[in-house]
C-alpha cells in the first residue's frame, strides 16, 4: 500500500517553511542526542519531528544535511554570542575575563557533549562535515578574538608576535581543566566558582605574557 504523504513546497522565504525547518531540525536534534549520528534513521527523525518522511526530503535531502544545518547552525548562535567585541573596548582584562566566562560556559553544557563526540567520531569518513564544523565555530572564534588582539595591538596596548596562535591557546587556556574531564567521562560540568578561578588565571597568565610595558 503506497503511503499518503501530504507534501507542500513553500518558498525559502515562507513563515511557514521557517516553522516547518525548526520543527524538523528540532526533532532531528533530539533523535541525534539520544541515539548518536549512525543510529538514527530519516524515519525516526520524521516521526519525532512529527512530519512525513516525503516532507522531510523537502527540507534536508539526507541524514548527513540535517546533522550540518543543525550544528551549523548552532556555531553561528555560539559566534554571536559569545565573540562580540568591541574593538575600540581598551579594557582587556575585563574583556578577556567576559569572553572566558561565556566561552568555557558554553563548552561545559552537558549537552554539548554528545554533538561534539560525534563530529569527532565521523569527521575521518566525512572530512566535508568535520572541516565546516571547524570553520563555523573554533576557526571563526580564533578569528574574531584575533581581530579585537590585533585592534589592541595597534592601541599600544599590548604586543603580541602572532595573535593567531595567542588566540587559539587563549581559548584552550579558558577550558584547561574543565572541558577535558568531561568529554571523557571524568567529571561532570564545573561550577562558576571553578570557572572563574580557571579564566582568572588564563587572563593573569596572557596579560603577563602581552600586556605592553607602561
Amino acid at each position: 500500500m503506497t503511503e499518503n504523504l501530504e507534501i507542500t513546497f513553500p518558498s525559502a522565504g515562507d513563515a511557514a517553511h521557517t516553522a516547518k525547518r525548526r520543527q524538523i531540525m528540532d526533532g532531528a536534534r533530539l533523535v541525534f542526542l539520544e541515539q548518536g549520528f549512525d543510529a538514527a534513521s530519516m524515519g525516526e527523525i520524521a516521526r519525532k519531528a512529527g512530519v512525513s518522511k516525503g516532507t522531510l526530503y523537502v527540507y534536508f535531502k539526507s541524514k548527513e544535511d540535517l546533522f550540518e544545518a543543525i550544528f551549523e547552525e548552532e556555531s553561528i548562535a555560539q559566534v554571536e554570542r559569545i565573540y562580540s567585541f568591541d574593538p575600540d573596548d581598551h579594557d582587556v582584562e575585563d574583556v578577556l575575563t567576559t569572553l572566558g566566562r561565556g566561552y568555557a560556559k558554553f563548552m561545559c553544557q552537558p549537552d554539548r557533549l554528545s554533538p561534539l563526540r560525534t563530529v569527532l567520531s565521523i569527521a575521518t569518513r566525512m572530512p566535508e562535515l568535520g572541516q565546516r564544523f571547524y570553520a563555523a565555530g573554533p576557526a571563526t572564534g580564533i578569528r574574531r578574538v584575533r581581530v579585537y588582539l590585533e585592534a589592541q595591538i595597534a592601541a599600544g596596548i599590548l604586543e603580541i608576535e602572532d595573535p593567531e596562535v595567542a588566540a587559539a591557546q587563549l581559548l584552550d587556556t579558558f577550558q584547561s581543566t574543565l572541558f577535558k574531564p568531561m568529554m571523557f567521562a571524568n567529571a561532570g560540568p564545573p561550577a562558576d566558582d571553578r570557572i572563574d578561578h580557571v579564566v582568572r588565571i588564563a587572563v593573569r597568565t596572557f596579560l603577563a605574557a602581552y600586556e605592553r610595558s607602561k
